[in-house]
C-alpha cells in the first residue's frame, strides 16, 4: 500500500548531454530545466515503483517546478522527493533539488498509478 511519507533520492552528475544548450531549451552549458524536471520525475517514480501491484506503474501528469540557480558542467546535482498526498490513484510529492553550493529547484509533482497493460492498449488505439 503506498502511503504518505515515501521519500526518494537520485543523483547525476551534470554533463554536456544534460546541458540547455543540448536540451533545447537555451545556450549556456548549463544544468538544463528539462534535465532537472526528468530527475524530479525518475526520483518520485522510483520511490514508489516496489509499492505498486504486480502489472502496474505510475505516469506523471503535472509539474509545478521553479528552477532557482543555475548548475555547471561537473557538479552532482540530486533530488529529494517526499510523497506527501495520496488521493485514490493520484500521488503528489513535494520536490527539492540541489546541486554541491545549495538548492537549485523546488516544487510539486503529481503521478497516477496505472494499470500497465491498459494504459498501452488506449496508447495504441491512437495509431
Amino acid at each position: 500500500m503506498i502511503e504518505t511519507g515515501i521519500k526518494g533520492k537520485q543523483e547525476i552528475t551534470v554533463t554536456p548531454d544534460v546541458t540547455a544548450d543540448k536540451a533545447g531549451s537555451g545556450l549556456l552549458p548549463v544544468f538544463s530545466t528539462p534535465a532537472m524536471i526528468a530527475l524530479i520525475e525518475k526520483t518520485a517514480w522510483m520511490s514508489i515503483a516496489d509499492k505498486v501491484a504486480e502489472g502496474q506503474g505510475s505516469v506523471g501528469t503535472k509539474l509545478d517546478v521553479a528552477h532557482l540557480a543555475a548548475t555547471p558542467i561537473g557538479l552532482r546535482v540530486w533530488c529529494e522527493t517526499e510523497l506527501r498526498e495520496v488521493d485514490g490513484r493520484r500521488l503528489v510529492f513535494e520536490a527539492a533539488v540541489y546541486d554541491e553550493k545549495g538548492k537549485i529547484g523546488e516544487g510539486t509533482h503529481e503521478r497516477f498509478i496505472i494499470d500497465n497493460e491498459k494504459f498501452m492498449t488506449k496508447v495504441r488505439q491512437k495509431l
